[in-house]
């Protein structure tokens, strides 16, 4: 009898070592949606060869902010800039801040339609102030909108373009609308996903255009297994996962 009661205790503490150990090996990630095509692939690299399960939240560019400004960051929580509201709360470590990798603002017109010049700051310019109608997604919907406002600032031409921008509520309306010739020129990440069969994406803004924006990675305050989520902030800004990126037409962070 004392034996099996060695044994049943030893087989429970072995139980509850691989349990503990489990538990361990599985942090929280909080991501933008419009790169979550990039991220799934990204985290089936990473859990291969670190063993470490990942646990993915998604969210638009805006509610991700929102989320981690209401306290409730992941252990890892990506965020695209600005995120200066997230930072106030401290539920986020500053000094965590990983740049993992930069989204750049795109232009598409419908297909076969003229291409028009984007090649530099000035050629840019021109096109959006000629530009009959534009659309883009509404800033408190998604971050686009507000990356495309800042652009429009950046080339001082804000008042003169605003007024013929359609903005609807997410990057599927924008690409549906020029591709059915109803409207001219879709602003939209210079993303894969913007893969609409009835557009030509003629591709990303000059940087003297739209500046690129920061794709950044933070750990929680709360983060248990702080190990694991500084290898996952490694790992996404890597060398080794360019690629991934530039397949998606991302731009890595290095």
């Amino acid at each position: 009898m004392k034996y099996l009661l060695s044994s049943v205790a030893v087989v429970a503490l072995a139980l509850s070592i691989s349990s503990t150990a489990r538990a361990q090996s599985e942090i929280t990630l909080l991501s933008p949606d419009p790169i979550k095509a990039t991220i799934e692939k990204l985290l089936e690299g990473f859990e291969a060869k670190t063993g470490t399960q990942v646990k993915v939240t998604y969210g638009t560019g805006v509610s991700t902010r929102k989320t981690v400004a209401s306290g409730q960051a992941l252990d890892v929580s990506l965020l695209f800039a600005p995120f200066a509201e997230a930072l106030k709360t401290g539920n986020i470590v500053p000094g965590s801040a990983t740049v993992i990798a930069r989204l750049r603002l795109a232009l598409a017109v419908q297909k076969g339609a003229p291409k028009p010049d984007i090649s530099t700051p000035e050629a840019v310019k021109r096109t959006l102030l000629n530009a009959k109608s534009i659309i883009s997604v509404d800033p408190t919907q998604g971050s686009v909108g507000g990356i495309a406002l800042l652009a429009l600032d950046k080339l001082g031409i804000t008042d003169e373009v605003k007024p013929k921008i359609k903005w609807v509520q997410n990057g599927g309306l924008v690409q549906d609308s020029v591709a059915k010739g109803e409207t001219e020129i879709a602003l939209g990440p210079y993303l894969s996903d913007m893969r609409n069969p009835g557009l030509d994406v003629v591709g990303a803004l000059p940087p003297g255009a739209s500046t690129p924006v920061d794709i950044t990675g933070f750990l929680s305050t709360s983060v248990k297994d702080s190990k694991a989520a500084k290898a996952l902030l490694a790992y996404l800004s890597s060398h080794e996962v360019a690629p991934v990126y530039e397949a998606a037409k991302i731009f890595p962070a290095h």
